[in-house]
């Protein structure tokens, strides 16, 4: 039997397994603690930041922070939700995020988060960069303008025998995921999918299939992010 502890996270009382991160246990009592780059079932790697909270006045990832026994995390305030708002706005204007002629919009996780934060209009200026679309696969569409290098695609989608489909390349401003040519090309249409379903954005796009669920039924048209957490 797995040893129990207990802690705060605002005005919250959390039960948690011993070994769960924060965001896991948040989750487990009905606490949202917003996240993109976290995924369950995958090593957590904190470089989203979208879960940033508070344990004794220091900013720490909730994905990657233990949770411990009498613990104090700040998450629900004024300060955080403003960090969290404005990591939402550097994706917008640091990529090329058309909502409306999305294959994702609806379902797209920055989107909803976006609207979550009620973002109007950025902060910071619209760079508008001109990425590249790699169209070379039988299978998907890797859209450079839309992706927030999460890794989510890098972690969760590999072969059989453990080769990773997707990688980073470059560094910097320069940096981006790209997909393995040869194994791109030999892509099952299962991996195809799931590849699609992983990535928060818009940036992974099955081909020639869209809109199967029309605007307005999408997941979070009705029902705002983090709601299904929330009780």
């Amino acid at each position: 039997m797995k040893e129990t502890i207990r802690f705060r996270i605002d005005e919250h009382q959390i039960t948690a397994e011993k070994g769960q991160t924060v965001v896991e246990a948040a989750k487990a009592n009905g606490v949202y603690i917003p996240t993109l780059c976290n995924f369950e079932g995958v090593k957590p790697k904190g470089c989203c930041r979208m879960c940033t909270i508070k344990v004794n006045n220091r900013f720490m990832t909730a994905c990657t922070t233990p949770a411990s026994a009498g613990m104090e995390v700040e998450s629900s305030t004024d300060e955080l939700n403003d960090i969290r708002k404005s990591i939402v706005e550097l994706l917008f204007v640091t990529g090329n995020h058309f909502c409306p002629s999305c294959e994702k919009s609806g379902n797209c996780e920055l989107q909803a988060l976006a609207y979550r934060f009620r973002m109007m209009v950025p902060r910071f200026p619209y760079q508008f960069p001109q990425k590249g679309i790699d169209a070379s696969s039988p299978r998907i569409i890797k859209d450079q303008n839309r992706c927030i290098l999460c890794k989510r695609c890098i972690k969760t989608i590999k072969t059989p025998d453990g080769r990773d489909y997707f990688a980073y390349r470059n560094r910097g401003t320069k940096l981006e995921v790209v997909l393995d040519e040869k194994l791109g090309n030999e892509m099952p249409d299962a991996v195809a999918r799931q590849a699609m379903e992983n990535c928060p954005v818009g940036s992974i796009i099955y081909k020639e299939q869209g809109f199967l669920k029309p605007i307005g039924k999408r997941k979070f048209d009705k029902k705002p992010i983090g709601s299904d957490i929330e009780v």
